[in-house]
């Protein structure tokens, strides 16, 4: 259940992530209405990922499904550079993630 909640956390990231960004500095009401209820909901589920998961995995895994989805948000929706080096450095992070989530005790 934990890696489930931390899953899921690490989506709301990517949608907070997001929401920044359409908020335009929370400017616009329901843009950031959204972002501020994806934060708290991604803060939330990752608090319970880490009941049983060590904080350092949990944190590496949260943050790396955010910077991952955030860049290919970006690439497919804004239009953001998708060059070599860019997706290498996806592609290792992903690797990251794989190998953290093998090698965690839990």
């Amino acid at each position: 259940m934990a890696w489930i909640a931390l899953g899921i956390a690490g989506i709301l990231e990517i949608c907070w992530a997001v929401g920044l960004k359409y908020s335009e500095g929370f400017t616009k009401p329901i843009p950031s209405i959204l972002t501020v209820t994806a934060i708290a909901g991604s803060f939330w589920l990752l608090a319970i990922a880490m009941r049983s998961i060590p904080l350092g995995t949990a944190y590496a895994i949260w943050t790396g499904i955010g910077a991952v989805g955030a860049v290919i948000f970006g690439i497919m929706v804004l239009g953001e550079s998708a060059n070599i080096g860019r997706l290498v450095a996806i592609c290792l992070i992903l690797s990251g993630i794989v190998m953290l989530k093998l090698f965690s005790p839990s």
